[in-house]
């Protein structure tokens, strides 16, 4: 079976890579060239509709093994996946054409949906799932379709998701897809590749609606199969497909929250999506594509491990760490203005304002439901690294029945030790002590409320100090993700000027500090160059120090520097001199901290 599904990609790359260049060659003559818009992330006129190459490429890659009844089984079991993704390949050549309105794509995803949950079930009453699940289903396929759709906003981006998603659902879920389907995703992935060839950055060919609709309803149907081919292990695909197609999710999610709370309609485009809002962090294009990439493969590898490990509830811990990360990661970004500084008007002007800036500011909620989460998740995760097999299930009702007692003692001490009036962005040092201190207290705290409840029988020393350890880690973790956020956008920022500081003495490290507190300065401190030899192949506040007056050139050209500064006044006579006349010969500009206090 490998010797096919790798026979079938290899036809679907070739094939998606002729056929993108036969699209691209006649696209112009039939005016299908997407011009550059304020809502799209192109600068020059760009030829489009390479979904057609997608599809046909897709469609040949299955093709090759469709004579094997043997590899593929009844069309009766398949047939229906295909037919909804050619449909959808229809309506986005309609759109592509024709420019159809948002409710009308939305209505045609909902139909076609409705149509795939019917064949998939089948005309006897019996093959049913029940009503809610259907409906769910329906709204889950249009769903992804227009997720897809919506993800299509930077070069590469909604093919390589499309492309590793459709790999992960047939690695992992042959037997509840079956040979057919999973050729078909084969296939799919073949022809992603081979689009990426003419899409990546900076692409020379955009797939339009036709291939973003197509590839959505593909993934969308084959992942209500095993709704249907394993009735009773519903949960458990439907958590996989879900950590599989990670990216489209959250992306469609985050852009309609914010939309919605910024009093924009839904379906008005713009550059607001999560790729967008890592570029205007400073990373480039291609870095925020890889990024949403290791984001999938995350997703993906998270849905790996579940399968492995043969049930949801040994992976609860992985699967609530992945829900905490893309939290934290939604609300960094939302942080970042897209709509002209009225991201969150509709919110500011609802009745409940006060009510929520309240809950929000003063109590600072999402902290609390944060720890809340961690709390939990921690101690379960305690019990099971301390307990294994037999003992765990001994074990576990033990936990059941002191979890609220924990979460409520551990809260109570988060509190009382001043945890959430602190700022994450510049959590540090002395916030670790708070934090070692709430994480200590909490655990006093429950350790002798279950002694006096239960006098900690059934309860094991180890578990308490593997909770107390995980939790401090994890607060930590939590507390310094925005910092650590700022740090990376800050070094990988095109923006800003990559600055080598001469002085890595105390004034030197106050400058880099301030450099990466205050945004507005754009500034990238990337080296450090000191007159003191001892510092030399040192690292002092991340930043590398790379020699003294004799090593500037070689700093600066390697380093790519933009300008030096000198960070203490005891840098002067012939070594200011020195410095000043290399800098000129680089032309780069020199520039002297100066601080007073008036």
């Amino acid at each position: 079976m490998l010797i096919f599904l790798a026979i079938v990609f290899t036809i679907a790359a070739a094939v998606s890579v002729a056929g993108g260049a036969l699209v691209r060659r006649h696209a112009p003559a039939s005016g299908a060239v997407v011009p550059p818009r304020p809502d799209r992330w192109h600068t020059s006129p760009t030829p489009t509709m390479g979904g057609i190459a997608i599809m046909a490429a897709t469609i040949a890659g299955f093709l090759a093994v469709v004579a094997r009844p043997d590899l593929i089984g009844s069309p009766a079991d398949w047939a229906p996946v295909p037919l909804a993704a050619l449909a959808m390949f229809v309506v986005g050549v309609l759109d592509d054409r024709l420019q159809l309105s948002p409710i009308a794509k939305l209505v045609s995803s909902l139909a076609i949906g409705a149509f795939l949950v019917f064949a998939l079930a089948g005309a006897e009453p019996d093959g049913a799932l029940p009503s809610l699940f259907t409906l769910v289903a329906i709204v889950w396929f249009g769903g992804i379709c227009h997720a897809i759709n919506l993800l299509d906003n930077m070069d590469g981006l909604a093919a390589g998701v499309g492309l590793i998603a459709a790999l992960f659902l047939a690695a992992l879920m042959p037997g509840y897809l079956g040979s057919a389907v999973v050729v078909l995703l084969t296939s799919l992935a073949g022809a992603l590749l081979g689009f990426l060839y003419w899409n990546r950055s900076r692409a020379r060919l955009f797939m339009g609606d036709c291939g973003s609709l197509f590839i959505g309803a593909l993934l969308a149907a084959a992942s209500l199969v095993p709704a249907y081919n394993a009735p009773l292990a519903f949960t458990n695909p439907l958590v996989i497909v879900v950590l599989v197609l990670i990216v489209p999710i959250f992306d469609t999610g985050f852009v309609l929250v914010l939309r919605r709370l910024a009093g924009r309609k839904a379906t008005k485009g713009g550059t607001d999506h999560v790729s967008h809002r890592l570029v205007s962090l400073g990373f480039s294009e291609r870095s925020a594509v890889r990024i949403l990439y290791l984001l999938g493969l995350v997703g993906g590898g998270c849905a790996w491990l579940l399968m492995w490990s043969r049930g949801v509830e040994p992976m609860l811990p992985l699967v609530a760490l992945l829900g905490v990360l893309m939290v934290l990661l939604g609300i960094y970004l939302a942080r970042i203005p897209a709509y002209d500084a009225e991201d969150f008007i509709a919110l500011q002007k609802s009745s409940f304002a006060p009510f929520l800036k309240d809950l929000a500011f003063r109590w600072h909620a999402a902290e609390v439901m944060l720890d809340f989460i961690l709390i939990a998740v921690c101690y379960y995760l305690a019990f099971r690294l301390r307990f294994e097999g037999g003992d765990l299930d001994n074990f576990l009702p033990y936990f059941t029945a002191s979890l609220p007692v924990v979460v409520g003692c551990k809260l109570a001490a988060l509190y009382a030790s001043g945890l959430y009036q602190r700022s994450w962005t510049t959590f540090g040092l002395r916030d670790l002590t708070a934090v070692m201190r709430a994480v200590g207290l909490g655990s006093l705290l429950s350790v002798l409320t279950l002694a006096y409840l239960y006098r900690l029988e059934g309860f094991s020393r180890v578990a308490f100090l593997l909770d107390a350890i995980l939790l401090g880690i994890a607060i930590v973790a939590t507390r310094a993700s925005f910092r650590a956020m700022n740090l990376v956008a800050a070094a990988r920022s095109k923006r800003s000027r990559r600055v080598l500081v001469y002085g890595a003495g105390q004034l030197g490290q106050t400058l880099v500090r301030e450099m990466r507190a205050n945004a507005q300065w754009n500034m990238n401190p990337v080296a450090f160059l000191d007159d003191d030899p001892m510092k030399r192949r040192r690292w002092i506040m991340g930043v590398p120090v790379r020699g003294t007056i004799d090593d500037l050139e070689r700093a600066m050209e390697r380093y790519g520097v933009d300008e030096v500064i000198l960070s203490s006044p005891a840098i002067n006579g012939s070594v200011e001199h020195r410095i000043r006349e290399v800098c000129g010969l680089l032309e780069r500009p020199v520039r002297r901290l100066h601080m007073e206090i008036r």
